[in-house]
């Protein structure tokens, strides 16, 4: 199974997902592999935010080799399932679906409910990250069978 993660600027989020969905499904022992992209192209090349690679450290995950990249529409073809964080990500990234084959692999990562962005909120990151991980330990439970 192969995941990938998408959030606007891939700094934050995106890159938090991956790596608590990697940890989660390698501690699973699941032949997943998960990536992470983001909607805008501020931060290509970047590593994630320092704030965010705290958070991840905090839980024993380590996010800070991650780069951050741009969605680009090869994802539909590389990828089983793209998780969003928040519907201004869903919308963009189904904009760029081709048919209704790439629609179906989107997906909001907490079903109807978003995953606010912390950038602008020191005291976000560690609360964001316990709701990746109950959405991460949801598609876990989903997908695992």
């Amino acid at each position: 199974m192969k995941i990938l993660m998408v959030c606007l600027g891939n700094i934050c989020r995106s890159p938090l997902a991956e790596g608590i969905m990697q940890h989660l499904a390698d501690k699973a022992g699941l032949d997943w592999q998960v990536d992470s992209a983001g909607t805008g192209d501020w931060h290509i090349g970047s590593a994630p935010d320092r704030r965010s690679i705290k958070a991840a450290r905090d839980e024993g995950i380590d996010i800070s080799k991650q780069v951050c990249r741009l969605f680009r529409a090869s994802d539909f073809d590389e990828f089983d399932l793209i998780l969003v964080m928040d519907k201004s990500n869903l919308s963009n990234v189904l904009a760029m679906a081709r048919n209704d084959e790439d629609r179906k692999k989107v997906k909001m990562l907490l079903g109807d409910k978003i995953v606010p962005d912390p950038y602008y909120d020191d005291a976000q990151f560690a609360p964001v990250f316990k709701l990746i991980e109950a959405g991460c330990k949801e598609i876990i439970k989903q997908y695992s069978h």
